[in-house]
């Protein structure tokens, strides 16, 4: 109680100046509709403006599931669309067997390893073998190349990055569908190397480079990046410098893409290659 008066008597001016622009401010808000008006929208706003500062805050650490959960969407619809864009024409599959409809599986999963600084870099990913996944799935990222799955454990796998010394592709650029052999020089994270591109091929910087059907592991038409710079190299071909639409320093959510008809033709190929 001492403590309560000698806090009273210590700040009792101050107390006062409170209480008397407390009774001011409720008499002007009250007396006056314009001041009454004026009072309820500045009120409003603020409180408005505090909800919205909430909201953005809780938006954002939902930000994890949001993308996990567009990450699983688009691998569904992918399949989906894989499904159902087959031609009628397929007189030579069965009806019922369903499988050979669909040239190629998709599913999702989230990057939990990663490398981008090493001559021969790899990311793992948090699935494996009890989800399905297998050695020479490709693996995306927004329909653009990241790697090959290399390696399975039960619940994870490991990728080959395309920023390995060792990766090898067959692409081709999109404006005129001559195609060459894509590797990694091992020099920039942002950058690869398309070879075999003959010399009398017309083309210009910023044309797209894709993947093309010649490869059991990816689909033909996923996004490699653009033409940076190009110059003539020994024999009749061009060095190719190709910036990459893959920003591997946050590869995050990818696609695991699945070949169905991979063994048969991989087996057929063997036959005579």
């Amino acid at each position: 109680m001492r403590n309560l008066l000698n806090f009273l008597a210590k700040y009792n001016h101050l107390i006062i100046f409170l209480i008397l622009e407390g009774i001011a401010i409720y008499l002007l808000g009250t007396a006056n509709n314009y001041h009454n008006t004026r009072f309820v929208k500045g009120f409003r706003g603020l409180t408005a403006g505090i909800e919205k500062r909430v909201s953005n805050t809780r938006s954002y650490f939902h930000l994890r599931e949001i993308s996990q959960s567009l990450s699983r969407e688009n691998a569904l619809l992918r399949t989906k669309i894989e499904q159902l864009s087959q031609k009628d024409d397929q007189v030579f599959f069965s009806v019922a067997d369903t499988n050979r409809h669909q040239h190629y599986t998709y599913t999702s999963a989230e990057v939990v390893n990663n490398s981008v600084n090493r001559q021969k870099n790899f990311f793992t990913i948090n699935k494996g073998r009890m989800q399905g996944m297998t050695v020479d799935m490709a693996v995306i990222s927004e329909n653009r190349v990241a790697g090959v799955i290399v390696g399975c454990s039960n619940n994870y796998s490991v990728a080959m990055s395309l920023l390995n010394l060792d990766f090898r592709l067959s692409s081709r650029l999109k404006s005129n569908g001559y195609f060459g052999s894509l590797s990694w020089d091992g020099k920039d994270y942002q950058h690869a190397i398309l070879s075999e591109i003959p010399q009398h091929v017309t083309f210009g910087i910023g044309d797209t480079i894709e993947t093309t059907n010649y490869s059991a592991i990816f689909p033909e038409g996923i996004v490699i990046g653009t033409v940076r710079s190009f110059e003539k190299s020994g024999g009749d071909f061009y060095t190719i410098k190709v910036s990459l639409a893959t920003d591997f320093r946050k590869l995050r959510f990818v696609s695991v893409i699945g070949n169905l008809m991979k063994e048969e033709q991989l087996e057929l190929e063997n036959q005579f290659l």
